[in-house]
């Protein structure tokens, strides 16, 4: 038998219980389809700085790097750690040691779930850069606490970051639709978004077969909300991806049903799935997280491990139970469900 191992850093608030929540139909179709997920937790968290200074241990990215993937749930309680420290401590350290500079977020409604606009037949792949750009954490501070401060935050792009991104997008483009765009803000950022576009034309001649849309940010966060059947594969830098996702968060029917998978495309370290949203402290033991965010990342982690029948099966759960009764599921879809019951549910679709 096949064997994985996973290490599941369910972190803060909600993160505990819907990685809980997610690990019940993982397990069923693990079992399905003859392999087995050997499952190591760590309590790394906002708790874990209160206690030691550190979100997590000094050792931390060594300890993970012995496994297959990663499942996370959630970072920060903002009450007891500022966001910028616990994201800096855990999440963010992850991401750029094991270079996982593939951000990949699916949006599409499931069926049965009511989203925010009239149009309901769209699929796009959202690619994000993951590791530089707007969030490379270059710069610094001066003068601090007096009138003079001056905070200065650089943005890094690399011609290897940019176009690794890039080529990555061009290949999902290829798998789907042959279509791909490609975001900016060249007009008014003249030398990194021009240099992202200029790494895009480029690549473009290689990839004929694909047809290439520019955008500026702006102007795609309005066509994902008007026109979203228009889009397939976009790819976007670190910050215009986070935008982007969040929109298309919103157009899917909200936070609690978006995924995302931190991949490195070259192996031999472990990548990363997680939910979008947050820790959510104000629900937290209430039963209202929507686990289904983290089913789908658990789908995602499938798939990156080659398990991709047992990753098809689990979303085919999934759309089974969203697109039956809406009683069933949590209370951010009108339902009566609790995290655990829309878990059971989709591991009985199983």
């Amino acid at each position: 038998m096949k064997r994985y191992k996973i290490a599941l850093i369910p972190g803060d608030g909600i993160g505990v219980e819907v990685v809980a929540a997610a690990l019940v139909p993982l397990r069923t179709v693990a079992a399905k389809h003859g392999f087995a997920l050997d499952e190591t937790t760590f309590s790394w968290s906002c708790e874990t700085w209160l206690a030691s200074g550190r979100m997590m241990p000094e050792d931390g990215i060594d300890q993970l790097r012995a496994f297959d993937a990663i499942l996370l749930g959630a970072v920060g309680w903002p009450a007891k750690v500022p966001d910028n420290v616990s994201l800096h401590g855990l999440l963010l350290p992850i991401r750029k040691q094991f270079d996982l500079y593939v951000n990949m977020r699916p949006h599409r409604l499931l069926p049965g779930i009511q989203g925010p606009l009239r149009k309901t037949n769209f699929d796009i792949l959202c690619i994000r850069e993951n590791t530089e750009g707007e969030y490379s954490g270059a710069g610094g501070r001066v003068h601090q606490g007096t009138a003079n401060e001056v905070a200065v935050e650089t943005s890094i792009f690399t011609r290897t970051g940019v176009e690794r991104i890039l080529r990555y997008g061009f290949e999902q483009a290829r798998k789907r639709t042959g279509r791909l765009a490609s975001v900016t803000k060249s007009n008014a950022q003249k030398h990194s978004m021009v240099f992202w576009d200029e790494v895009t034309e480029e690549l473009a001649a290689e990839y004929r077969d694909v047809t290439v849309s520019r955008y500026h940010i702006d102007a795609i966060c309005a066509r994902m909300v008007t026109h979203p059947e228009t889009l397939d594969v976009v790819v976007a830098s670190n910050l215009f991806g986070d935008i982007l996702t969040d929109v298309g968060a919103a157009i899917q029917g909200g936070l609690g049903f978006t995924a995302s998978a931190n991949i490195n495309p070259a192996g031999g370290v472990p990548s990363m799935f997680e939910p979008v949203h947050g820790s959510a402290p104000d629900i937290v033991g209430h039963g209202k997280a929507n686990p289904i965010a983290t089913i789908w990342a658990g789908s995602q982690m499938l798939e990156h491990l080659g398990e991709n029948t047992a990753a098809d099966d689990m979303m085919r759960a999934v759309a089974e139970v969203t697109g039956g009764s809406l009683s069933a599921l949590t209370p951010d879809c009108n339902g009566h469900g609790t995290t655990t019951s829309v878990a059971d549910a989709i591991s009985a679709a199983i």
